[in-house]
């Protein structure tokens, strides 16, 4: 899509992520995924939670760190074994689930295909454009190592490069870039600026009770709620607020 009123939004990659980021996805023309930035150490990228019966537990991907340098698209899977160790967590922790069967479909087969992928950069976007398939929605992707940019400019200057290879006017941040993106530049560069609020999700029945937790991996909702999970997406009402 290009013209007038494209919106793109832009993040590093993640391992099976929550609801708010497909909720990010669901909200914009296109979504970039930013896996050519430097891979963190003890973040989203290889990792995330699932709601279990004693509360939320960790799964990781064990990944190689070979530099500190290291990008995410060049991140290697240390340990190819993880994939049927995670399918056989989750099948034993929502085998009780009332959307256990309809989870198994979807995740199932993705689990055996990603055993065989080297890179978690790969690992990752197999997982995300499936579950967007899923949660209905079409919102193009694509990855910034896809676009000819300045990788070693400042934060600001490299996304709006990123958002004019795209023809994107919009740009829909998350919040934590309040920290550093320079506004007035964007401004400048031609492009509005607009913050996602990651708050007002409606809870959903969790098989394991009380008390309800939102922040894990959108597995958790995909389990419980089955076929109505795209219900549960969206924050309420006033979820994207203003920039300048």
């Amino acid at each position: 899509m290009s013209g007038l009123n494209k919106k793109v939004a832009i993040l590093q990659s993640n391992y099976i992520p929550w609801r708010g980021y497909f909720d990010l996805i669901a909200s914009v023309d296109e979504f970039i995924v930013y896996d050519d930035m430097q891979y963190t150490k003890n973040d989203w990228r290889n990792r995330n939670r699932i709601r279990t019966a004693q509360g939320t537990q960790w799964l990781s991907i064990p990944v190689r760190r070979a530099s500190l340098q290291q990008r995410i698209c060049d991140t290697q899977v240390m340990d190819m074994r993880w994939a049927s160790r995670h399918w056989r967590t989750l099948s034993q922790v929502y085998a009780r689930a009332p959307y256990f069967q309809f989870g198994c479909e979807l995740l199932a087969g993705l689990y055996t295909e990603a055993a065989s992928l080297n890179y978690l950069s790969a690992i990752n976007l197999l997982f995300m454009k499936t579950i967007c398939k899923s949660l209905d929605i079409h919102t193009h992707i694509t990855s910034s190592s896809d676009y000819a940019y300045d990788a070693h400019a400042d934060r600001t200057t490299r996304l709006i490069q990123l958002l004019k290879a795209t023809d994107g006017v919009h740009y829909l941040s998350g919040p934590a870039a309040r920290q550093y993106l320079d506004q007035q530049q964007m401004s400048v560069a031609g492009i509005d600026v607009s913050w996602m609020k990651y708050n007002d999700y409606q809870a959903y029945p969790q098989i394991h009770g009380e008390p309800f937790e939102s922040a894990v991996s959108i597995v958790d909702l995909l389990f419980n709620m089955g076929p109505a999970a795209s219900q549960y997406l969206r924050a309420g009402s006033g979820s994207v607020a203003a920039g300048l």
